[in-house]
């Protein structure tokens, strides 16, 4: 399982809004990345970089998997080792139970 992240949802919309405000400020996006990182005190100007690219992603800027589809992957993924699991018991049930009920005939 992924841990959860320190910083609550509000400060990350919050501050991938701040970058684009301030891009225009300065001369590269990285460089207004760091410098919101730095004011909303974000450990890693990289966390917030990766923010801002997964809301690209997400309001279709960028090409990638978005946030919904990437949820959607994982419960589908989980739902899919559950059920294998689920079947491979099955599998193991019925050879058991074959094996009760093979009956040897006298000869």
């Amino acid at each position: 399982m992924s841990r959860q992240s320190p910083y609550p949802q509000e400060l990350r919309r919050r501050a991938v809004r701040m970058v684009g405000e301030v891009r225009p400020q300065y001369d590269t996006e990285f460089a207004a990345i760091t410098a919101v990182a730095d004011k909303l005190g974000i450990g890693s100007a990289e966390t917030l970089r990766k923010w801002v690219r997964q809301s690209q992603v997400d309001s279709g800027d960028r090409p990638g998997i978005s946030s919904q589809e990437s949820e959607e992957l994982k419960r589908l993924r989980r739902e899919n080792a559950e059920l294998r699991r689920a079947n491979e018991i099955l599998k193991v049930a019925s050879a058991y139970f074959a094996r009760e009920l093979d009956v040897k005939l006298p000869r």
